[in-house]
C-alpha cells in the first residue's frame, strides 16, 4: 500500500457494518439543527449560485472560513451538509455551503445545470471569499460528486491558485465511469432510481419553459433509466460533452491525483456502494500531499460507529480533527506535520 494511502481507524457500530445500512443510517438519525442565511452570487455567465451561511457566525473577521461542496443533488438539508457545518461552527469557524446551479431554493436561469467535473462555479466563488476574507484561514470540503469537482479544481489550480489551507473529500466517485457501472448493479440500483427521479424532475421543469439543447420527448426523458443513458443525453449536450464517455473521462478527478500539491485529507469506505471497491487500485499514486484513509466499512457518506453506547458520526470526529489540526499548526507547515507525527492505523 503507498504511503499515502492508509487504513481509516473508523469502526463500525456493532450490528451496523452492511455497506447500505451506513449509506442510509445518516439520513434515519436525528441531524444537528443549523440556522443559516442564504446569500445570491451572480456567476460571469448571468446565472447565480446559492451560498448558505451558518448562523450564528463568529464576528471577527479573521475566523476560519469552511467551505463546503455538497453531492449529487444535494443542499444545506442535507444531513451531512448540517452536520459538517454545525461541527466547524463548534470548533468556531465560519461555515458556508455553496449550491451547486439549480440546488437550492430557486432554479438557475440557464439551460445548463452543474455537473461532477464543473470547476468554474467553486472557482468563482473562492476567489470571492478570499477577497472578503483575506485573513482568514480557509479549508474547502467536498462530499460525494462535490468531492471529484473539488479534487479536479486542486489540481487544476496547483499549490497557490487557490486560497486554501487545505482540502477534505469525502466519499468522492473519482472515476466517473466506474460509478455509473457499480450504481447499476444490485441495490444500488436504488440510489440510482432515487437520484436520477431529481435529476429528470429538474430537467422536465425546464423542458416545459422553453426548448433545451437536446434531443430528447419529456417521455424519452422519463425512460431514461441509468446514469450512462442520462448523462449520454442530457448532461453531455448540456455541458459541451460528446457523450458520456466523453464526460466521464474528462470530468473525473482520479486521473489527477499525483499531480495535487495541496494538502488533501481523502476519507473513503472500501465497501461505497457508489463505486467499486478496488476504486484506488485503478488510479495513479496520490501524490505526497494527499492522505487517504480507506475505512474496511462505511459504505457512501456514512462512517457510523457507536460513542457511549449510541450511533455517532466518525465522519464528524475525523472532519473535527482535522479542522483542529491545521488552524493549530497554520497554513505553512501543517500537513507535513501531520502525516509525519501520525503512523499508519
Amino acid at each position: 500500500m503507498s504511503r499515502t494511502i492508509v487504513p481509516a481507524d473508523f469502526r463500525p457500530a456493532r450490528g451496523l457494518a452492511n455497506r447500505h445500512l451506513q449509506t442510509l443510517l445518516p439520513r434515519m438519525l436525528p441531524a444537528p439543527r443549523l440556522a443559516f442565511e442564504t446569500e445570491i452570487v451572480n456567476l460571469p455567465d448571468g446565472d447565480f449560485v446559492e451560498l448558505a451561511w451558518g448562523r450564528p457566525a463568529p464576528e471577527a473577521a479573521d475566523a476560519p472560513l469552511f467551505i463546503l461542496f455538497h453531492g449529487l443533488e444535494g443542499s444545506v438539508q442535507s444531513p451531512y451538509a448540517k452536520g459538517l457545518m454545525a461541527t466547524a461552527a463548534r470548533l468556531g469557524w465560519r461555515s458556508v455551503l455553496m449550491h451547486f446551479r439549480g440546488c437550492g431554493k430557486a432554479p438557475n436561469r440557464l439551460p445548463r445545470a452543474y455537473h461532477s467535473g464543473d470547476t468554474a462555479d467553486a472557482y468563482w466563488v473562492l476567489g470571492l471569499l478570499a477577497k472578503r476574507y483575506p485573513h482568514a484561514l480557509k479549508v474547502a470540503a467536498g462530499v460525494s460528486l462535490g468531492g471529484n469537482m473539488l479534487t479536479k479544481l486542486v489540481a487544476e489550480q496547483g499549490g497557490d491558485g487557490l486560497d486554501l489551507a487545505g482540502a477534505i473529500v469525502i466519499s468522492a466517485p473519482l472515476d466517473l465511469a466506474a460509478s455509473a457501472d457499480a450504481l447499476n448493479r444490485g441495490f444500488a440500483k436504488v440510489y440510482q432510481r432515487h437520484l436520477l427521479k431529481d435529476l429528470k424532475r429538474k430537467i422536465a421543469a425546464k423542458m416545459r419553459l422553453g426548448p433545451l439543447p437536446i434531443a430528447l420527448t419529456p417521455h424519452q426523458l422519463k425512460e431514461l433509466d441509468t446514469f450512462w443513458a442520462y448523462d449520454n443525453e442530457v448532461t453531455a449536450p448540456l455541458h459541451g460533452f460528446s457523450s458520456a464517455s466523453d464526460y466521464y473521462a474528462r470530468a473525473s478527478a482520479g486521473r489527477l491525483l499525483g499531480t495535487i500539491e495541496l494538502p488533501m485529507l481523502m476519507l473513503h469506505a472500501a465497501d461505497d456502494p457508489f463505486m467499486p471497491g478496488d476504486l484506488f487500485e485503478r488510479l495513479p499514486t496520490p501524490a505526497d500531499s494527499v492522505r487517504v484513509e480507506i475505512a474496511r466499512h462505511g459504505g457512501h457518506v456514512g462512517f457510523i460507529e457507536s460513542r457511549h453506547g449510541r450511533p455517532s458520526s466518525w465522519l464528524l470526529r475525523r472532519v473535527a480533527r482535522q479542522l483542529d489540526d491545521w488552524a493549530s499548526a497554520g497554513p505553512a507547515t501543517h500537513w507535513p506535520t501531520f502525516v509525519a507525527s501520525r503512523s499508519d492505523n
